[in-house]
C-alpha cells in the first residue's frame, strides 16, 4: 500500500507543502521541533492508514466540520490521504455494495484500522431507535470496533450523548465508551469539533504507534487541557470588569466580554480560541456568540437556559465573582469622577480666586 507522502507527490503536493503540514502537526500537537523529522518519516514510509468511520444517532454537523477543514493539506489528508473506506455519507456506494465494502476492509486489516465514530449508541428499546443496515446501530458499533486497533469518539454525540442524551434521553443515548470497553477510545467533543483535531490525532497515531496522551476524560491533552476562557480575544474585557449586558448594547459594540450573556468558556475545554475555524478566522465567541461549553459532559442540561451566566466561576480564576468586578470597577469610575469633580471645582475656585486678587491688584 502507497504512504501518504507517495500519494501527496502524485495529487502534486510540494515537499515543501508537506514538510509545512508535518511542523505544522508538531505544533498542534505541542511537540518539541525534534518530532518533525519523525512525523515526516512517518508519513514517508508507513502506509495510509485504514480508517472505518460510522454515523450513528447524530445530526450530521460534525461531518459538515470535518470535510470543511479549511487548509487543502488538512481536508487531504482527511479526506483521501487515510485510507477512509467506509463513511456512508460521503461514499458513493450504498445499501449493500456498501456493507460489502466495509466488511472487505474489516476483514483484510483486522486489528490494524481506526474505527472513528460519530454520534452516539442508544439503549432503549433494544436499540431500535438508530438502525443500519437492518442491524442496530449497537451491534454495528461492536462489530467495527472488535477489529479496530483504536477507536476515535469524534463529536459531542459519540463523547457525551449530546443533545439527545439530555433529560429525559428517551432514547437512552449513551458516549461511545459506554459500549466499546475492550479497545482505547479516543474522545474528541465539539459540536461539532474543529477538524484539525482529529487530523492531529491520527498523525500523532501514525507517527508514534500509540493514541496521544489524553485527560483525565480521554480527550487528547493538546486540545482539552486549556479552558476557552484561558485564550479568549475577549478576556482582557474580563479581567477588567467589562460587560456586555445586552446583545444590542454598546459593549457588544465593543467587543467586551459576553460571560454576563451566557458564556461558559470558563469552565469550557477545548482548543476553540486557539485554533478556530476556517483556518484560524474566527470562533463563537470572537464572533459575539457566548460559548455554550459543547465539549463539556451533559453540556446541554447544564448549559440551559443558554444565555444566563453561571453562577460562580470556577477555579477562583480571579478570586471574585465578575459581578463583584463589575460593580467593583463601576464603584472606582463613579469615585474616579467625583474626585475629579472635585479637583477640578478646587481649582477653578484658586483660579477665580486668584483672578479677583489679581484684578484687586491692578486696581
Amino acid at each position: 500500500m502507497e504512504s501518504y507522502y507517495h500519494w501527496a507527490v502524485q495529487k502534486g503536493i510540494t515537499r515543501r507543502d508537506f514538510l509545512k503540514f508535518c511542523t505544522m502537526m508538531a505544533g498542534m500537537l505541542g511537540l518539541e521541533a525534534t518530532a518533525i523529522p519523525r512525523i515526516a518519516n512517518a508519513l514517508e514510509t508507513k502506509p495510509r492508514l485504514p480508517v472505518i468511520y460510522l454515523n450513528l444517532q447524530e445530526c450530521t454537523c460534525c461531518c459538515e466540520s470535518l470535510i470543511r477543514s479549511s487548509h487543502p493539506l488538512f481536508s487531504d489528508f482527511i479526506l483521501n490521504m487515510i485510507s477512509l473506506d467506509y463513511m456512508e455519507t460521503l461514499q458513493a456506494a450504498a445499501g449493500e455494495q456498501a456493507e460489502a465494502a466495509r466488511k472487505k476492509v474489516m476483514n483484510e486489516h483486522y486489528g490494524n484500522y481506526v474505527l472513528v465514530v460519530e454520534g452516539s449508541a442508544t439503549l432503549g428499546e433494544g436499540g431500535i431507535y438508530c438502525t443500519i443496515g437492518g442491524v442496530t446501530a449497537n451491534e454495528l458499533l461492536q462489530e467495527c470496533a472488535a477489529g479496530a486497533a483504536a477507536v476515535i469518539a469524534y463529536g459531542s454525540c459519540a463523547t457525551n450523548a449530546c443533545i439527545q442524551g439530555a433529560h429525559p434521553n428517551p432514547t437512552q443515548a449513551v458516549p461511545i465508551r459506554r459500549i466499546v470497553k475492550d479497545k482505547p477510545v479516543i474522545d474528541v467533543p465539539g459540536c461539532p469539533p474543529i477538524a484539525e483535531v482529529i487530523t492531529g490525532t491520527i498523525v500523532h497515531y501514525i507517527t508514534f504507534g500509540t493514541i496521544p496522551e489524553l485527560t483525565s476524560l480521554g480527550r487528547p491533552k493538546a486540545f482539552y487541557s486549556k479552558r476557552v476562557h484561558d485564550g479568549c480575544t475577549r478576556r482582557a474585557f474580563f479581567d477588567a470588569g467589562q460587560f456586555v449586558e445586552q446583545f444590542d448594547d454598546e459593549g457588544a459594540k465593543k467587543g467586551w466580554c459576553l460571560y454576563k450573556v451566557g458564556c461558559k468558556g470558563p469552565v469550557a475545554y477545548n482548543a476553540c480560541a486557539v485554533t478556530e475555524w476556517n483556518d484560524g478566522v474566527s470562533f463563537p465567541v470572537k464572533s459575539g456568540h457566548p460559548c455554550m461549553a459543547c465539549s463539556e459532559n451533559n453540556w446541554y442540561d447544564s448549559s440551559t437556559p443558554f444565555y444566563t451566566h453561571l453562577a460562580e466561576i470556577p477555579n477562583d480564576v480571579i478570586g471574585k465573582n465578575p459581578d463583584q468586578i463589575g460593580l467593583a470597577a463601576l464603584g472606582i469610575a463613579g469615585a474616579g469622577v467625583i474626585v475629579h469633580g472635585a479637583v477640578t471645582s478646587a481649582v477653578r475656585g484658586r483660579s477665580n480666586k486668584d483672578g479677583s486678587d489679581s484684578e484687586k491688584d491692578t486696581r
